[in-house]
Parts: structure tokens; sequence; C-alpha cells
């Protein structure tokens, strides 16, 4: 059975670069969606709840549950945005779900924001607007990490969550 892993937080929080790392490290026919991706340069839509990019999300998921060994959904995802997709991934997915929120500070995301090819692509008011505080899907054992994990110890720890089961 597919396992979906969840990595969510707000922007410039390092989820994309965990997603990549873990990807590499879970191999072969894992399937990374990201949020970016499908909505800002697959569809090319703006962000709000009943998006366009909901239902392709939502396929992408079943395709992945179907065909995949593991799944990463990563993105800012705002929970009740999203609603919709949370819910078909409990149905789809049951007990295989592995859900971690970065709940980071706004002036941390700033700073990682600074290290990333992105920043000049938006600042801080962007992210200002897109800012969530405390998030959570409030999944069974989601999972909450602080700026004190790096992307490599992130990335490791849920490895082995996914690898032992929890």
């Amino acid at each position: 059975m597919a396992k979906l892993i969840i990595i969510r937080g707000n922007s410039g929080s390092g989820k994309s670069t965990v997603a990549k790392l873990l990807q590499k490290k879970l191999g072969h026919n894992t399937l990374l969606i990201s949020q970016d991706a499908v909505r800002r340069e697959m569809l090319w839509v703006k962000d709000g709840p009943d998006n366009r990019a909901i239902p392709l999300l939502k396929t992408l998921l079943l395709y992945g549950k179907e065909r995949c060994e593991a799944v990463i959904l990563e993105g800012i995802l705002h929970s009740q945005w999203y609603a919709p997709l949370f819910d078909l991934a409990r149905e789809a997915y049951g007990q295989e779900i592995y859900a971690y929120y970065y709940d980071l500070t706004f002036e941390e995301t700033m700073a990682r924001h600074r290290t990333r090819d992105k920043q000049a692509e938006f600042g801080e008011e962007a992210m200002r607007r897109w800012w969530v505080e405390k998030d959570y899907l409030h999944f069974p054992g989601e999972v909450i990490f602080t700026g004190e994990i790096g992307a490599e110890e992130a990335a490791e720890r849920i490895y082995q969550e996914v690898q032992n089961g929890k």
C-alpha cells in the first residue's frame, strides 16, 4: 500500500528542499507533488478556496496511491482551503499518512527565504500576505518541526519514520 507524506508550512520554511531530499532517499517510484508546481507552473492559478489546482492535486494523489510506493505532497496547502484534498487523502490512504508541519516564526521564514534562488521573485510583503500562523492539520501523529531542525535531519527523520511505520 502506498504511503502519503505531507510536508506543509509557510513560504520559505524549507518544505521543498526537504521533499526533494526525501524523494532521493525513498528512491524510484516516489511521486513528489509540489503545490507550487501544480498551481503556479502547470495551471497558473491564484491560491485560495476552490482554486482550480485542487481537482488536479486530488487526481495526482489517487494516481500515486495506485502506482507508487510513496507520495510526497508538499506546499503551504492552507488547511481550510485544501480541506477537500485532505479529506480525500484520509479516505484514500487511511493510516498510511505521515504529516509534517513547519511551525517557524515569520522572521525565521524570511531569513531562510533570503538564501533561496526565489528571493528575487517575491519579498516580505508577499510572504506576510500568505502567512498563516499554526495551520495544523491535526492528523493523528502530525509532527511539528521548529527552526532547530535542518533539512537533512528532517528528511532523515521522515525517511526513518516512513520506513519503520512511525
